[in-house]
C-alpha cells in the first residue's frame, strides 16, 4: 500500500522556521519528481515546490522564492520542505505528492500520489 506521510506542521510565529517531512512507502520513488502543495481555507490546492529524481533539480512558487527549500533523501525515502521567514500568508495544509514524471512538475494533474496533509499555522 503506496503511503505519503507529512509531519513537521504547527504553529509558528511570523519570521520564524518550520521543516517538514514527507516519509514514503509502499513503493520507490526515488525515480519520480515530488511536490509540495498548500491549501488555505476557501482557496484551491496551490503549487509550492518541487523536486527531481534525483534531487539537482527544484522549482518554487514566486511567493516562497528564496524563503522555502525542497530537499530530498531517496535512502530514507522521505522528502522535506525547509520553511524560513514565514508569513501569515504561508498559513495552510501542506501536502507532498509524488508525480509520474522523473523532472519537476508543478502541476496537480501531474501527480499520482497524495499525503493527508500536515497544518502550517503563521501568526503575526
Amino acid at each position: 500500500q503506496v503511503q505519503l506521510v507529512e509531519s513537521g506542521g504547527g504553529l509558528v510565529q511570523a519570521g520564524g522556521s518550520l521543516r517538514l517531512s514527507c516519509a514514503t512507502s509502499g513503493r520507490t520513488f526515488s525515480n519520480v519528481a515530488m511536490g509540495w502543495f498548500r491549501q488555505a481555507p476557501g482557496k484551491e490546492r496551490a503549487f509550492v515546490a518541487t523536486v527531481s529524481g534525483s534531487g539537482g533539480y527544484t522549482r518554487y512558487s514566486d511567493s516562497v522564492k528564496g524563503r522555502f527549500t525542497m530537499s530530498r533523501d531517496n535512502a530514507k525515502n522521505t522528502v522535506y520542505l525547509q520553511m524560513n521567514s514565514l508569513k501569515p500568508e504561508d498559513t495552510a495544509v501542506y501536502y507532498c505528492a509524488a508525480a509520474r514524471v522523473y523532472y519537476t512538475a508543478t502541476e496537480r494533474t501531474a501527480y499520482d500520489y497524495w499525503g493527508q496533509g500536515t497544518q502550517v499555522t503563521v501568526s503575526s
